[in-house]
Protein backbone atom coordinates (compact mmCIF):
# COMPACT_ATOMS: atom_id res chain seq x y z
CA UNK A 1 0.00 0.00 0.00
CA UNK A 2 1.41 3.26 -1.05
CA UNK A 3 2.27 5.58 2.27
CA UNK A 4 -0.73 8.48 2.03
CA UNK A 5 0.65 12.24 1.38
CA UNK A 6 1.73 14.49 3.73
CA UNK A 7 -1.26 16.53 2.96
CA UNK A 8 -4.06 13.46 3.48
CA UNK A 9 -1.83 13.06 6.95
CA UNK A 10 -2.97 16.53 8.21
CA UNK A 11 -6.60 16.78 6.83
CA UNK A 12 -7.52 13.04 8.06
CA UNK A 13 -5.72 14.34 11.57
CA UNK A 14 -8.01 17.32 11.25
CA UNK A 15 -10.81 15.41 10.03
CA UNK A 16 -11.01 14.02 13.54
CA UNK A 17 -10.16 17.10 15.87
CA UNK A 18 -12.94 18.88 17.35
CA UNK A 19 -14.94 21.75 15.85
CA UNK A 20 -13.33 24.86 16.95
CA UNK A 21 -9.52 23.59 17.18
CA UNK A 22 -6.88 26.09 15.97
CA UNK A 23 -4.20 25.22 14.66
CA UNK A 24 -0.21 26.45 13.49
CA UNK A 25 2.41 25.45 11.10
CA UNK A 26 4.13 23.84 14.72
CA UNK A 27 1.41 21.81 15.06
CA UNK A 28 2.58 19.50 12.49
CA UNK A 29 6.41 19.53 12.55
CA UNK A 30 6.71 15.85 12.93
CA UNK A 31 5.13 15.27 9.89
CA UNK A 32 6.59 17.95 7.22
CA UNK A 33 8.97 21.31 7.47
CA UNK A 34 6.96 24.88 8.29
CA UNK A 35 7.05 26.05 5.14
CA UNK A 36 5.35 22.96 3.37
CA UNK A 37 2.74 22.69 6.46
CA UNK A 38 1.24 26.39 5.88
CA UNK A 39 1.03 25.17 2.08
CA UNK A 40 -1.21 22.32 3.11
CA UNK A 41 -3.03 24.59 5.74
CA UNK A 42 -3.98 27.09 2.92
CA UNK A 43 -4.77 24.24 0.79
CA UNK A 44 -7.58 22.66 3.22
CA UNK A 45 -8.71 26.57 3.57
CA UNK A 46 -9.13 26.35 -0.03
CA UNK A 47 -11.00 22.95 0.54
CA UNK A 48 -13.35 24.64 3.27
CA UNK A 49 -11.88 22.23 5.88
CA UNK A 50 -10.11 25.10 8.11
CA UNK A 51 -10.46 28.67 8.35
CA UNK A 52 -7.99 31.15 8.44
CA UNK A 53 -8.09 33.29 10.85
CA UNK A 54 -4.58 35.31 10.52
CA UNK A 55 -1.84 34.71 8.31
CA UNK A 56 -0.70 30.86 9.43
CA UNK A 57 -3.24 30.90 11.90
CA UNK A 58 -6.54 28.72 10.57
CA UNK A 59 -9.48 26.74 12.68
CA UNK A 60 -11.60 23.87 12.17
CA UNK A 61 -15.21 25.78 11.58
CA UNK A 62 -17.71 25.36 13.84
CA UNK A 63 -21.46 25.95 12.06
CA UNK A 64 -24.27 27.12 14.30
CA UNK A 65 -27.41 25.17 12.97
CA UNK A 66 -29.80 27.98 14.90
CA UNK A 67 -28.02 31.15 13.37
CA UNK A 68 -26.84 29.67 10.30
CA UNK A 69 -23.64 30.66 10.45
CA UNK A 70 -20.09 29.69 11.14
CA UNK A 71 -18.66 30.81 14.80
CA UNK A 72 -15.92 32.85 15.62
CA UNK A 73 -12.80 31.24 16.73
CA UNK A 74 -12.44 31.34 20.27
CA UNK A 75 -9.90 34.39 21.12
CA UNK A 76 -7.64 32.82 23.70
CA UNK A 77 -7.48 29.51 21.22
CA UNK A 78 -6.17 31.85 18.83
CA UNK A 79 -3.87 33.38 21.12
CA UNK A 80 -2.14 29.93 22.22
CA UNK A 81 -1.89 29.02 19.19
CA UNK A 82 0.32 32.15 18.32
CA UNK A 83 2.16 31.67 20.98
CA UNK A 84 2.68 27.90 20.13
CA UNK A 85 4.16 29.10 17.11
CA UNK A 86 6.61 31.52 18.45
CA UNK A 87 7.73 29.02 21.16
CA UNK A 88 6.22 31.88 23.80
CA UNK A 89 4.78 31.14 27.66
CA UNK A 90 2.13 33.46 27.69
CA UNK A 91 -0.95 33.64 30.13
CA UNK A 92 -3.67 35.75 30.12
CA UNK A 93 -3.42 39.02 32.37
CA UNK A 94 -5.64 42.10 33.58
CA UNK A 95 -9.32 42.13 32.70
CA UNK A 96 -8.28 38.81 30.35
CA UNK A 97 -7.66 36.91 33.25
CA UNK A 98 -10.51 38.28 35.63
CA UNK A 99 -12.59 37.29 33.49
CA UNK A 100 -11.49 34.12 32.56
CA UNK A 101 -11.67 33.35 36.45
CA UNK A 102 -14.92 34.54 36.97
CA UNK A 103 -13.49 37.30 39.28
CA UNK A 104 -15.57 39.78 36.00
CA UNK A 105 -18.25 39.24 33.80
CA UNK A 106 -17.47 42.11 31.13
CA UNK A 107 -16.17 40.21 27.72
CA UNK A 108 -12.50 41.94 27.43
CA UNK A 109 -12.58 44.13 23.78
CA UNK A 110 -8.51 43.23 24.25
CA UNK A 111 -7.24 40.27 25.15
CA UNK A 112 -4.06 40.79 27.02
CA UNK A 113 -1.37 38.51 27.43
CA UNK A 114 1.89 38.20 29.94
CA UNK A 115 4.47 36.43 27.57
CA UNK A 116 8.13 35.69 27.85
CA UNK A 117 8.21 37.07 23.54
CA UNK A 118 8.16 40.06 21.89
CA UNK A 119 5.93 42.34 22.03
CA UNK A 120 3.05 41.90 19.24
CA UNK A 121 -0.41 42.73 18.61
CA UNK A 122 -2.98 41.11 16.44
CA UNK A 123 -6.58 42.05 15.29
CA UNK A 124 -9.04 39.17 15.06
CA UNK A 125 -12.57 40.20 13.95
CA UNK A 126 -13.59 42.78 16.55
CA UNK A 127 -11.19 41.92 18.63
CA UNK A 128 -7.36 42.58 19.69
CA UNK A 129 -4.65 40.29 21.09
CA UNK A 130 -1.68 42.12 22.68
CA UNK A 131 1.02 39.76 24.11
CA UNK A 132 3.37 41.99 26.70
CA UNK A 133 6.71 40.83 27.78
CA UNK A 134 6.74 40.29 31.42
CA UNK A 135 9.87 39.11 33.91
CA UNK A 136 10.26 35.15 33.57
CA UNK A 137 9.47 34.29 37.42
CA UNK A 138 6.29 35.15 36.69
CA UNK A 139 5.53 32.63 33.96
CA UNK A 140 8.45 30.13 33.24
CA UNK A 141 8.22 28.42 36.65
CA UNK A 142 4.64 28.63 37.28
CA UNK A 143 1.72 26.66 35.83
CA UNK A 144 -0.88 27.91 33.31
CA UNK A 145 -3.56 28.31 36.03
CA UNK A 146 -0.96 29.60 39.41
CA UNK A 147 0.02 32.09 36.69
CA UNK A 148 -3.69 33.03 35.81
CA UNK A 149 -4.19 33.79 39.20
CA UNK A 150 -0.81 35.62 40.26
CA UNK A 151 -1.83 37.36 36.97
CA UNK A 152 -5.31 38.15 37.95
CA UNK A 153 -4.44 39.39 41.71
CA UNK A 154 -1.90 41.69 40.25
CA UNK A 155 -4.93 43.54 38.23
CA UNK A 156 -7.31 43.49 41.26
CA UNK A 157 -4.37 45.41 42.94
CA UNK A 158 -4.23 44.45 46.99
CA UNK A 159 -6.58 46.59 47.68
CA UNK A 160 -9.33 45.70 45.83
CA UNK A 161 -9.33 41.76 47.10
CA UNK A 162 -11.85 41.08 49.52
CA UNK A 163 -13.66 37.81 50.98
CA UNK A 164 -15.89 37.59 47.91
CA UNK A 165 -12.50 37.45 45.35
CA UNK A 166 -11.01 34.98 47.77
CA UNK A 167 -14.06 32.63 47.99
CA UNK A 168 -14.62 32.74 44.31
CA UNK A 169 -10.79 31.05 43.70
CA UNK A 170 -11.22 28.66 46.59
CA UNK A 171 -13.80 27.51 44.60
CA UNK A 172 -12.51 27.46 41.44
CA UNK A 173 -9.54 25.67 42.10
CA UNK A 174 -8.98 21.79 42.90
CA UNK A 175 -6.79 21.05 45.76
CA UNK A 176 -3.76 19.79 43.12
CA UNK A 177 -4.09 23.22 41.82
CA UNK A 178 -4.28 24.73 45.07
CA UNK A 179 -0.70 22.29 46.27
CA UNK A 180 1.14 23.27 43.19
CA UNK A 181 0.37 27.11 43.95
CA UNK A 182 1.40 27.22 47.51
CA UNK A 183 4.89 25.89 45.89
CA UNK A 184 5.34 27.38 43.13
CA UNK A 185 4.47 30.96 43.95
CA UNK A 186 7.08 31.67 46.89
CA UNK A 187 8.81 33.82 44.67
CA UNK A 188 5.86 35.79 43.95
CA UNK A 189 5.70 39.88 45.26
CA UNK A 190 4.59 38.98 49.11
CA UNK A 191 0.85 40.75 49.22
CA UNK A 192 0.13 38.62 46.18
CA UNK A 193 1.86 34.99 48.18
CA UNK A 194 -0.32 35.89 51.32
CA UNK A 195 -3.38 35.91 49.15
CA UNK A 196 -2.80 32.83 47.54
CA UNK A 197 -2.25 31.23 51.12
CA UNK A 198 -5.35 32.70 52.11
CA UNK A 199 -6.65 30.92 49.18
CA UNK A 200 -5.08 27.91 49.61
CA UNK A 201 -5.35 27.19 53.07
CA UNK A 202 -8.26 26.69 55.03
Amino acid sequence: MDKPSNLTVIRNRIKKAQPGTVYVAVDFVNISDKTNINAYLAVLAEEGILHRVLRGVYYKPIYNELLKEYVAPDTNKVAQAIARNYGWTVVPSGDTALNMLGLSTQVPAVYVYASDGAYKEYKVNNTTIQFKRTTNRDLTKLTHKTALVVQALKALGKEHIDSAVIAQLQRILTEEEKNKMLTEAKTVTAWIYDCIKQICIF
